[in-house]
Formats: C-alpha cells, sequence, structure tokens
C-alpha cells in the first residue's frame, strides 16, 4: 500500500498578529469599566480597595483604578433638597403648633461623609431630620405662639439655623437654608388665636391713633403760636414803616410850607382838597366869600 501523505495545514502568514490584536481589544473592552473612572462635575468618586475607601476623585475627569481590586461608588455635589416631614411643637405659653419645613443641602466632605453615612442619601436624611426637628423644637419652645407667628417675617428660619450650627459637619453635610412651607396652628385653637391677635393688633392701632392725634395737637399750637408771633411783628413793623411814612408826609408839607414861594399854591390845593371833601354828597352846598381865594378864582 502506498503511504497516504497528509499535508498539514500552513497557518497563513501575518495572521497571529492580528489574533493577538483582536483579543487585546476584546480584553480592552471588558477590562474598561474596572480600569477607567469617569468623574462628572456634578459628583464625587469614592475609590475603595478591599471595602475601604482608599482615596476620592473630586476633580472632573478621566481616571484609572486596579481592575478587581479597587471599586468605585458615586457621591452628589449639587444641592439636594429634603422635605422634612410635618411635626408638631409647643411654644413657650404651652401652644401646640404645626411646622412643614424643607431644606437645602450638600455634601461638602464625601470622605466624612462616606465613612459616617456609609454614603447613603437616606441616612443623611435621617440625620436632617433628627437635627432639623430638635433645633425647630428648641427655637420654637423659647418664643411664645404670637413670637413664633410673628417671626415667620422677622428670622425664625435664621434662628433655626444658628442654633443647628456646625452639627452636621461630622456627617460631611452643609446646611444651605430651611425655607418654611407651612407654620399653622391646630385647628382646634386656630380661630381663637387669630381673634386674640387681632384684638391685640386694634388696641396698638389705637394707641398709635391717639399718640399721633396728640403729636397733632401739639404741632398745630406751637404753629398758631409762631403765626401769631409773626403777625404781631408784621403788624408791628407795618406800624413803624407807616409812622416813618406819615413822619416824612409831614416833613416834605413843613419843607413845602416853608418855601413863600409855594406856600399859596398848596394852600390852594388843600383848599380844594377840603372842598372836595365836602362836596361828595350831591346835595351839599358850598358857600364861598367872594373875597377869598376860591371865591376870587370862582367869581373870574
Amino acid at each position: 500500500m502506498e503511504e497516504k501523505k497528509v499535508e498539514r495545514y500552513k497557518e497563513p502568514k501575518g495572521a497571529k498578529p492580528w489574533i493577538i490584536a483582536a483579543i487585546i481589544i476584546v480584553l480592552f473592552f471588558i477590562l474598561e469599566d474596572q480600569i477607567f473612572v469617569v468623574t462628572n462635575e456634578n459628583e464625587y468618586t469614592v475609590v475603595k480597595q478591599f471595602g475601604k475607601i482608599k482615596y476620592i476623585v473630586d476633580e472632573p475627569g478621566l481616571s484609572t483604578k486596579i481592575p478587581f481590586i479597587q471599586s468605585t461608588d458615586k457621591i452628589k455635589k449639587e444641592i439636594l433638597l429634603y422635605d422634612i416631614p410635618a411635626s408638631d411643637v409647643i411654644s413657650s405659653d404651652k401652644k401646640s403648633m404645626i411646622m412643614d419645613c424643607y431644606v437645602l443641602y450638600r455634601i461638602s466632605d464625601p470622605l466624612a461623609f462616606a465613612k459616617s453615612l456609609n454614603n447613603s442619601i437616606s441616612n443623611a436624611e435621617y440625620r436632617l431630620d433628627t437635627v432639623v426637628y430638635n433645633a425647630v423644637k428648641t427655637v420654637v419652645s423659647s418664643m411664645t405662639q404670637e413670637e413664633v407667628i410673628e417671626g415667620r417675617k422677622n428670622g425664625l428660619a435664621q434662628k433655626i439655623t444658628e442654633n443647628i450650627g456646625n452639627s452636621l459637619d461630622k456627617y460631611g453635610l452643609t446646611l444651605v437654608s430651611i425655607e418654611e412651607k407651612l407654620l399653622d396652628l391646630p385647628d382646634d385653637n386656630k380661630g381663637a388665636v387669630y381673634d386674640r391677635m387681632i384684638s391685640e393688633r386694634q388696641k396698638i392701632a389705637a394707641t398709635y391713633t391717639a399718640t399721633g392725634e396728640k403729636d397733632s395737637n401739639i404741632i398745630k399750637n406751637e404753629t398758631n403760636k409762631e403765626v401769631d408771633v409773626m403777625l404781631a411783628e408784621a403788624e408791628a413793623k407795618a406800624a413803624t414803616i407807616i409812622g416813618e411814612g406819615e413822619g416824612e408826609y409831614m416833613r416834605i408839607l413843613s419843607e413845602a410850607y416853608g418855601d413863600e414861594s409855594r406856600k399859596e399854591f398848596y394852600k390852594f390845593i388843600i383848599s380844594l382838597e377840603a372842598m372836595e371833601g365836602s362836596l361828595k354828597n350831591e346835595d351839599n352846598v358850598v358857600i364861598l366869600d367872594k373875597n377869598s381865594s376860591l371865591g376870587e378864582m370862582f367869581s373870574r
């Protein structure tokens, strides 16, 4: 028998590098999530090794980690909102009130947040609920019910924020603000409280009105006195001016009558004025001596 020759399959030249490259590419895509870490602008990346925090990436960009050994968690960096459930609080005058608010906060220390709250938003909200409620209870219990109601526009939220202080720092949280949604009275005593507040406001308004009328009368009296003084001074000044004018008038007449060349003329003028005054009524009659200066003038 002839021995059959078996030809072996010869691998084409240049095929091996392509296979290696393909394997590398496949491995790259498989290991991509295990090697590269993408951190966005609105987040922190917590890198853990065997369950313990190794380091935190707080700058946006691309970084790397050891595959299969290190893992990552994300922590939000933006401002977060938590709606706190409504709760009953009691004022210093033992009046019950209902307070409903929400808080704005952010995670300012991701390491403290991850260690103390296990990187859990639910745990953070639980702490916020406890801390804010205690602060609200403390502030409201130091104020009367009326002061609490008035404080809605006069810094009640600010007082609560000040009471919280830096108690959230150990959890890596920073309180941005507290906003009130509802501050109300229980239905059973709401009407009585509002009636009492209205009555008190009316008393205050009446006090302001009485004070205003008193001040108004004082101002009017002072003004009238000033007017009387000014009128008296004006009348005195007018009398002085009139007296000075009459004196000047008499001086001018004296000078006129002292001049012999004008004396007869002024006497004549005065006589005419006197006659004019006596003839104001239509029934008056003037009888003149023909030898008088006027008689001689009219007889010509």
